[in-house]
């Protein structure tokens, strides 16, 4: 999955398809993390946070991802450092760079059920992101499923699996961030920001280029 094309004068797409976790701690950091298996750049996971005075930071497994994701939001730090990812009975284990988190991911309730029945080609089309997008804005969590990003792109996240986070640790720059909390100021990074409550969320995201 990678670059897709369209009718002529169309600008180009690009997919990504993996799971994006949201979750805060009670020190007031928010962390998302992204878990990409497949995508334009190959399979990659990136990390975005912000801490609780604002500061926005990107961690970023390469200097290409890194332009790519920071040309897409907005950030006031990008560090390149290497970004591991391993996923061993529910748990997963992330380090990169200052960060070493942990998480489990929970049962799935109904809305996770209703949307893995969702036929996978319809949930990776940009219409999908457009008709859950009334829905989520209802909701008061800050979710967008479509959106307009930075360098004059245009997103769509097309959601096809929803759980909740278990429980969390995570320790930066050597400091422990507490237990886990609602994301709670939503995050910054762009158009929209993920679910109140720590969601894992399986999605494709269609990224429409600028000019």
């Amino acid at each position: 999955m990678g670059r897709t094309r369209g009718a002529p004068g169309r600008r180009p797409r690009l997919r990504f398809d993996g799971w994006i976790t949201g979750m805060g701690t009670s020190s007031g950091t928010r962390i998302v993390l992204g878990h990409w298996h497949r995508s334009p750049f190959g399979p990659f996971s990136d990390v975005m946070i912000e801490r609780a005075d604002g500061e926005r930071l990107l961690l970023a497994p390469s200097h290409r991802t890194a332009d790519f994701v920071r040309g897409t939001y907005t950030f006031d730090t990008v560090r390149v450092v290497p970004v591991d990812v391993s996923i061993a009975h529910g748990t997963w284990t992330v380090t990169a760079g200052p960060l070493d988190l942990c998480f489990t991911a929970g049962r799935r309730g109904l809305p996770g059920i209703l949307l893995r029945a969702v036929p996978g080609v319809l949930a990776a089309r940009p219409v999908w992101a457009a008709l859950t997008d009334w829905p989520a804005r209802l909701l008061p969590t800050h979710v967008r499923t479509r959106g307009r990003a930075g360098a004059g792109r245009r997103e769509w996240y097309g959601v096809r699996d929803l759980r909740p986070v278990g429980a969390v640790s995570a320790v930066f720059e050597g400091l422990d961030l507490g237990a886990m909390a609602p994301v709670d100021p939503p995050v910054r990074f762009g158009f929209g920001s993920v679910p109140r409550n720590p969601t894992l969320t399986r999605v494709t995201t269609t990224v429409e280029l600028g000019q």
